[in-house]
């Protein structure tokens, strides 16, 4: 799916994340819904939130 994609990119990139398990996670679940989401992946870059896995945009933002 879109997480594992999402996880392969960032890997090959060479870029640190913090992978979060909204189904086994209660906190990382209501971090979710805090931010207004309901669905994943959500990557947060400095702050900003982008929805799906959307490489072209992260990739804008961490400047790859």
């Amino acid at each position: 799916g879109p997480c594992h994609k999402e996880k392969e990119f960032l890997s090959q990139k060479g870029i640190a994340f913090i992978d979060k398990n909204v189904r086994e996670d209660e906190a990382a679940l209501k971090e979710l819904l805090a931010l207004g989401y309901q669905s994943t992946p959500v990557t947060l870059i400095d702050g900003q939130a982008i929805v799906g896995f959307d490489q072209t945009k992260i990739a804008e933002l961490l400047g790859i």
